[in-house]
């Protein structure tokens, strides 16, 4: 059934990618029409609502508008911690965002250097999901083979968004989980933290603070 509905949803989206195309080609009025197999049929049991319950769902809005405000390329510096009470390591950091599927979602790949680790590199994917009324997003890096997934809440008053990530972690040999609060200071401003608890001791600590300001 999901397979099913995915193919009809599919259909129904390139009716008017059909309709556009006949129309740059200048064929008459009737040659503009869909096939009669292409044309809107609700599946058996699925009202209007249903179907709009499905649009309003994949149509961006005001929340995708709010991600959008991060495009562009970043600049700034990352502090880290390795373990409670550890000195903190200083490097620069480069941050691009750049919009997805028109819109939907927002791609972030950083690089930067990890004072006696070198280089590193990382690839965020993020949106905001209508139906189920959170952020969410997935993050990859040169530090691990593994990916973390996360849903994040936004503040009221749209600066903030904090993030609950979860990870596989290969001291604890178990799933652990990860706080952060981003926060767009300003809008050419944004900084980053992030929590986690120590493997051995459980203690959460501040394991990074970034902050970048936009130079494009």
């Amino acid at each position: 059934m999901v397979l099913e509905t995915r193919h009809w949803v599919g259909a129904l989206l390139l009716i008017p990618t059909f309709i556009g195309c006949a129309q740059d080609s200048k064929v008459t009025v009737a040659q503009q029409q869909p096939p009669a197999d292409m044309q809107m049929q609700l599946p058996p049991g699925w009202t209007e609502a249903d179907m709009k319950a499905m649009m309003d769902a994949a149509t961006p809005g005001p929340m995708q508008a709010e991600l959008a405000q991060r495009v562009g390329t970043w600049k700034g510096t990352t502090n880290s911690w390795m373990a409670p009470g550890a000195p903190a390591t200083v490097s620069e950091c480069t941050m691009v965002a750049s919009p997805l599927m028109d819109g939907r979602y927002l791609e972030t790949k950083y690089t930067g250097d990890i004072p006696g680790m070198g280089p590193f590199t990382g690839l965020g994917l993020t949106g905001y999901d209508n139906g189920a009324k959170h952020f969410v997003s997935t993050w990859m890096d040169t530090m691990s083979t593994g990916m973390m997934h996360g849903t994040g809440t936004r503040s009221a008053d749209g600066k903030t968004i904090t993030w609950a990530f979860s990870y596989y972690c290969p001291v604890r040999k178990g799933m652990a989980s990860m706080r952060e609060v981003e926060t767009l200071v300003d809008p050419n401003t944004m900084t980053l933290e992030m929590y986690g608890s120590d493997p051995k001791s459980g203690v959460e600590f501040k394991m990074m603070q970034l902050e970048v300001k936009r130079v494009n």
